[in-house]
């Protein structure tokens, strides 16, 4: 894969900074690549520093919340990546332990926590799937000297030394903006919601619940829940469709049913408008067809890429770092599709149809 500063990135801010609430466009796009440095800030956590620097091995495991969704493969590229800069930088063998269960599992998942703090494993680093089950395996992790970190989806009262992701309630709310527009405020939407156990969607799912409160003319007919694979996503919202015939928007709070084509022929643009988190490969088409005219792209290679070389400042070189590392979305629509299509080859993804690289913006 082409390394990660061959475009230019956008440096992750810390929770504490200012930030907009409307999501970033091409420009944005065009900063998302350059060099991640972290910047020293307030932080915590128990290091396992001492004997992590005793060895010329550095192992980090990485839990995210299900192998077969591409996003957490995508997190798995950056960081693979980021662990290849950094063992060539400090000559170090730094290791990514991928110990993601196939499905959204919250008890495989403290399992596997606990199996890394057994083998030896320097940190851990976690999307949880449902964050109170999680809590006693991270705590006891942290308790043995093994720092974790979550990702995407947080673990809020455990010992956790770091989190990088976006503001969810944010992230709803800019779903359900770009809706209305695409819906010119009124009509019946629908939400999908993917796990009802994850704390990260039900913040997205209220951020959506308390915009909708500003256009009068929308109304939301439900929240339908799924387990996170594209078959699953797709199958719910076409039962959904078929139960409330009279939808006219959905706000995905991720794009899990955008992974597969079966959207692409059964929803009719004319009739139905998708606003979704996420634009991964699979995804173009549908902004392409005008099914979903609006993507808001999360820099899902980032997930791996960032939290790797945090837990590395943080755990291997001592470094201070922000408690939360703040994760700004990316607009895509039929105007920089072929910008973002780029991005996406220059993280690493093979699967982008060339006639999108092909489009001048």
């Amino acid at each position: 894969m082409k390394h990660p500063h061959s475009a230019p990135y956008r440096h992750p801010r810390s929770a504490h900074a200012p930030h907009s609430s409307s999501p970033r466009t091409r420009g944005s796009i065009a900063l998302l690549l350059c060099s991640v440095g972290f910047i020293a800030c307030s932080g915590g956590g128990k290091k396992s520093a001492d004997a992590a620097g005793a060895s010329k091995t550095f192992t980090i495991a990485m839990i995210a919340k299900s192998s077969t969704n591409p996003v957490f493969l995508s997190g798995r590229t950056g960081a693979d990546s980021a662990a290849k800069e950094l063992s060539k930088q400090y000559g170090v063998n730094v290791k990514v332990d991928w110990l993601t269960p196939p499905s959204e599992d919250a008890t495989i998942q403290a399992q596997r926590i606990a199996s890394a703090v057994n083998t030896g494993d320097n940190a851990i680093l976690l999307s949880a799937s449902d964050a109170g089950k999680l809590v006693g395996a991270i705590d006891e992790a942290v308790s043995r000297g093994v720092p974790v970190m979550t990702f995407d989806s947080d673990v809020p009262g455990s010992k956790r030394f770091s989190f990088y992701g976006g503001d969810d309630a944010l992230m709803g709310k800019q779903v359900m903006q770009e809706l209305a527009k695409q819906m010119n405020g009124k009509g019946k939407i629908a939400i999908l919601g993917g796990s009802q156990n994850a704390p990260n969607l039900q913040k997205r799912i209220a951020g959506v619940k308390e915009e909708a409160r500003n256009y009068p003319g929308i109304t939301i007919v439900n929240t339908f829940y799924h387990a996170e694979t594209p078959q699953d996503a797709a199958a719910e919202v076409i039962r959904a469709q078929n139960a409330y015939p009279g939808i006219q928007g959905w706000a995905m709070i991720g794009g899990w049913a955008l992974f597969t084509n079966t959207l692409l022929t059964d929803l009719d643009p004319a009739k139905v408008k998708v606003v979704s988190v996420d634009a991964l490969p699979a995804e173009l088409p549908y902004v392409e067809k005008g099914i979903a005219p609006v993507l808001l792209a999360q820099p899902t290679y980032l997930w791996g890429y960032v939290s790797v070389k945090t837990i590395f400042d943080h755990v291997y070189l001592h470094k201070d770092v922000p408690a939360h590392v703040q994760m700004d979305l990316v607009r895509v629509s039929k105007e920089n599709l072929g910008t973002w299509a780029r991005q996406l080859k220059a993280w690493g993804f093979t699967d982008v149809d060339p006639k999108f690289l092909a489009m001048k913006d």
